[in-house]
């Protein structure tokens, strides 16, 4: 009953909305973020972002191919730490798809959210067939008394970032440039499981991460620098993303080498961060050749780390 009620109070609580996908949550997003957590405190309203999932692309073209930045998970935690107090995930589903722009506004932003002001792009579209546009908006806006922030085409056109810009460069393999649009270093949040244990025979013992969103985005194959945390300490690694073909590896897999780390991490989740592609991935003739091959790299990823602290 407590739940409840506390439930309901959070919903008549004023809102200041803004809609959006939010992919990768980057720099671009952030300044639409930073606006509404503004706008939020001058005026004594909550700041709340309201995000659809799945994809549109997934339910309405079945495509299962497209790959997101974040998992809904991620994007929730992302959002959250930029100032949005609430972040409404509403299921996209064909019926929602049908939904007209004025049961849309009325039923989801005003009698749902009672959203007071919104933020949104001067080129945002909304309802069925996303018919409805931001004049439409500005009407809905005076039947039911919430106020319109339209994000003008120039401050749009100043924001080079995109959410495509970043997919692409991660599939090429570019991490820098993906970190610079996004503003942090792009992640991935997976369980430690169980593989081969082949590393372990030529002294590189490595973690096997598990992803479970299938829709999540994986950079190129090839060897990266990466850090994580565990247990409230920052460590670093190398991370091999691929086939394995030295070893005549059939799938595709994530494997993270921790330096100077020899604790059982079985199980746990991780969040661990890419911050440079050292080279692509090889087959070489023997496993010696590639134990020659890891030191290098080893060598490459320890100089890297230690420009960090300088």
């Amino acid at each position: 009953m407590n739940t409840y009620k506390r439930q309901r109070l959070t919903s008549i609580l004023a809102k200041v909305t803004t809609i959006g996908t939010f992919d990768g949550v980057h720099i671009g997003h952030q300044k639409i973020l930073k606006q509404v957590v503004k706008l939020a405190q001058d005026s004594g309203h909550i700041p709340v972002v309201l995000t659809l999932f799945p994809h549109p692309r997934m339910v309405l073209q079945k495509d299962v191919s497209i790959k997101l930045l974040n998992t809904i998970d991620e994007r929730i935690d992302l959002l959250k730490a930029h100032g949005i107090k609430e972040v409404i995930v509403k299921k996209f589903t064909k019926e929602f798809a049908n939904l007209s722009a004025k049961d849309y506004v009325k039923q989801i932003l005003v009698d749902e959210l009672n959203t007071k002001q919104i933020v949104i792009g001067y080129d945002h579209h909304f309802g069925k067939n996303r018919n409805a546009n931001i004049k439409d908006l500005k009407e809905f806006a005076q039947l039911y008394s919430f106020k319109v922030e339209e994000i003008s085409a120039q401050d749009i056109k100043d924001v080079t970032v995109s959410s495509t810009k970043i997919r692409k460069a991660l599939n090429n393999g570019e991490v820098a440039l993906a970190n610079s649009f996004l503003g942090y270093n792009y992640f991935i949040t997976g369980t430690v499981i169980k593989g081969k244990g082949l590393g372990r025979t030529i002294n590189f013992p490595t973690a096997n991460i598990h992803i479970k969103e299938a829709y999540k985005l994986i950079p190129r194959d090839g060897v990266y620098i990466v850090q994580s945390k565990f247990e409230g300490n920052t460590i670093f690694g190398m991370m091999n993303i691929g086939s394995n073909p030295t070893v005549e590896g059939k799938t595709r897999s994530i494997e993270v080498h921790f330096f100077n780390f020899k604790e059982n991490i079985y199980n746990a989740k991780l969040k661990i961060e890419f911050l440079k592609r050292l080279r692509s991935e090889e087959k070489f003739e023997n496993l010696e050749a590639l134990k020659i091959q890891l030191k290098k790299d080893m060598i490459d990823a320890s100089d890297y780390i230690k420009t960090l602290n300088e």
